[in-house]
């Protein structure tokens, strides 16, 4: 064996999925593996050995090893993955909030020109450098809260020029930040105003100029719509999508969140990644996901946020369709205006009834596998890339028993110490 650069000995208790490329699906998600005593051998960006701390340095005898640092006795996680987040935006939507809480509606919100268009005219004005700024401090706390890939959607630009200009700002954080980001093209996130009442002529826009153009620059690997009452319809949905796929971008889907539409049943029917929040789904459009291989990503900090007293089904959605549920924030400035991935746990346990070793499947090898990186991260396993979470937790369970802190001491990003005793450890 050639030299170790890092190991991470005295882990208290090692939590991981199985190991594999794919997700989880149904029963498979209570399925976590656990060391006692173990360690972590780290070459590279790469897991070169993980077991018992004494099975680990038996093999490394005679090794050189470059550095050692002790996990203190704390739970070993992977790095958790958000798979659905609106990193890149302008503004804040506290005004709102009154409104909500009042019992106005989300999308009667959006048809008065708030909610996501209000984000849209506060992310035209923001500067690249200003929406930059404002992304990284997010991805910071992200970074803090254990998180080491996540996804990011454009959808506030709503224009050729600030949509590119969202996801230049998401491209340059991948390449500057630790935590990594994909991509995820959102032009059909709303009809933009000046685009009223001409939501077909905005799609021709958006498939036409925009997705050539993002294509052609490499600025995103996914695409993604809005299909709801009011928003997209399914038969412009789909053309968004094909279209996409056409230019070589993955399909992913808003569905069913508010309505039942059928969104889960075009994310079967296109073959989509990934179907996100889908509170409405119908019993066909959970099939048609299981029957298409779709993962389903799940916002729970959405409806709490919204105060709904509906939740999306995980219980059926595991049990009786065996689908690969994930999890995710869902950060954005109006309907969940959270980085928490901890407090997303939390509401899984509570409204989802989802037991704490599924919410960990969902939150690693589902989520990777919700933005086609299963085979790279999601689980700790040799040759994986050494992203890794450190938690000051005796058990699995406290994550979301003891809630409303960060559990996070440390993270290891391929290979290297992030955050150290709760402390970035880089100059992010």
């Amino acid at each position: 064996m050639e030299r170790i650069d890092l190991l991470v000995t005295d882990i208290g208790l090692l939590v991981t999925p199985p190991s594999g490329i794919v997700p989880r699906y149904g029963a498979e998600m209570s399925v976590i593996h656990e060391i006692e005593h173990a360690a972590i051998a780290i070459r590279g960006e790469r897991i070169a050995l993980f077991g018992t701390e004494s099975d680990v340095r038996s093999q490394l005898t005679g090794i050189e090893i470059g550095e050692t640092v002790s996990a203190k006795g704390k739970l070993v996680a992977p790095g958790f993955v958000d798979p659905h987040t609106h990193l890149v935006h302008g503004g804040s939507r506290e005004n709102e909030l009154s409104l909500k809480r009042s019992g106005v509606p989300y999308l009667e919100i959006l048809a008065q020109g708030g909610g996501i268009l209000s984000t849209v005219r506060a992310t035209r004005a923001a500067s690249e450098q200003q929406l930059l700024e404002k992304a990284r401090g997010s991805l910071n706390i992200m970074l803090l809260n254990g998180v080491t890939t996540i996804e990011a959607k454009s959808g506030y630009g709503l224009s050729l020029e600030d949509e590119l200009k969202q996801l230049r700002v998401a491209k340059q954080l991948n390449s500057r930040h630790p935590v990594d980001l994909v991509s995820t093209f959102m032009g059909g996130h709303a009809v933009p105003t000046e685009y009223t009442g001409r939501a077909d002529e905005y799609v021709e826009l958006l498939v036409s100029r925009m997705l050539p153009e993002v294509a052609s620059q490499g600025l995103a690997k996914f695409c993604d719509v809005f299909c709801e009452a009011g928003v997209f319809s399914i038969p412009q949905s789909r053309r968004i999508l094909q279209e996409g796929k056409r230019y070589g971008l993955i399909p992913k889907i808003h569905a069913d969140e508010i309505v039942s539409l059928g969104g889960a049943e075009l994310a079967g029917e296109i073959g989509a990644i990934s179907a996100e929040h889908l509170l409405a789904a119908s019993d066909q459009g959970l099939s048609s996901l299981a029957a298409g291989g779709v993962v389903p990503v799940l916002l729970p900090g959405t409806s709490f946020n919204l105060g709904l007293k509906q939740h999306a089904r995980a219980r059926e959605m595991i049990d009786t369709f065996r689908l690969p549920v994930a999890l995710a924030t869902d950060y954005n400035p109006g309907s969940c205006p959270t980085e928490s991935i901890q407090l997303i746990m939390m509401l899984a346990s509570l409204n989802l009834r989802m037991t704490p070793e599924e919410i960990l499947t969902a939150c690693t090898i589902n989520a990777a596998a919700a933005i086609g990186l299963a085979s790279e991260i999601g689980s700790i396993e040799l040759g994986k890339q050494a992203d890794i979470t450190i938690l000051d937790a005796p058990s699995l369970a406290y994550l979301p028993y003891h809630f409303g802190i960060n559990h996070t001491f440390g993270v290891i990003k391929k290979g290297r110490v992030a955050v150290w005793n709760g402390q970035l450890a880089s100059g992010e």
